[in-house]
């Protein structure tokens, strides 16, 4: 998983903390829907509430795609929180936008792409968030299952586990983060949001999230 820039993941993770779209608290864990004890939250929905950090977001993912996937003819939003990130890419870009739901409606089309369908057509996917990368790379099936060409994924942040590289090298999908859990860290350290007591248990649930705090 590479990052677009040292200096925009830097910038990212410093909006993200301050607009609290990020939440460090490592002696209140929070309680994942899988089961693990975490030190983090992350929504980044609401940097969407923010005008000038939304734009520097936008701005950064769209120089993220034309960086790494210049031939993307299509961008693709991942539902639910991709899909405003991936509609302002498109707008920014001047590019057909479609969204993958997590299943397929279950009245009228039944549809799990939203938008048209091009077969063959080159497509860029959007994610907010990355943990293990595995809804994220099923919409990238989807995509594929429907005829377009998956050119790589780009995301806002990423919390840097082993099992999402692996995830996605085994798909072989390119993802491209403006920020991720490092950079977050040392940026919260430098803002004086953590102290080193709380850095050293940070770093740990990085390495063992599944059995952190327990």
């Amino acid at each position: 998983m590479e990052i677009l820039s040292k200096e925009s993941a830097a910038k990212v993770a410093e909006i993200l903390l301050k607009v609290e779209a990020v939440k460090l608290r490592p002696e209140q864990p929070f309680k994942w829907s899988s089961g693990w004890n975490s030190p983090i939250y992350c929504d980044n929905r609401i940097a969407l509430s923010f005008p000038e950090e939304r734009a520097y977001i936008k701005s950064q993912l769209a120089t993220a795609v034309r960086k790494f996937f210049p031939n993307a003819e299509a961008v693709a939003g991942v539902a639910t929180a991709g899909i405003p990130q991936g509609a302002l890419i498109a707008d920014a870009l001047n590019l057909p936008f479609v969204y993958v739901r997590p299943k397929p409606k279950d009245h009228g089309m039944e549809n799990l792409i939203e938008g048209k369908v091009t077969k063959g057509q080159k497509v860029v996917v959007v994610e907010d968030l990355i943990s293990t990368g595995g809804s994220s790379l099923k919409a990238c099936e989807a995509l594929k299952d429907v005829g377009f060409k998956i050119e790589g994924m780009v995301a806002i942040f990423n919390y840097g586990f082993k099992v999402a590289d692996d995830n996605f090298k085994n798909a072989n999908v390119n993802l491209i983060c403006l920020s991720n859990y490092s950079e977050l860290i040392l940026k919260a350290e430098s803002m004086g949001i953590v102290n080193n007591a709380q850095i050293s248990s940070l770093n740990n649930w990085r390495t063992s999230p599944e059995t952190w705090g327990k």
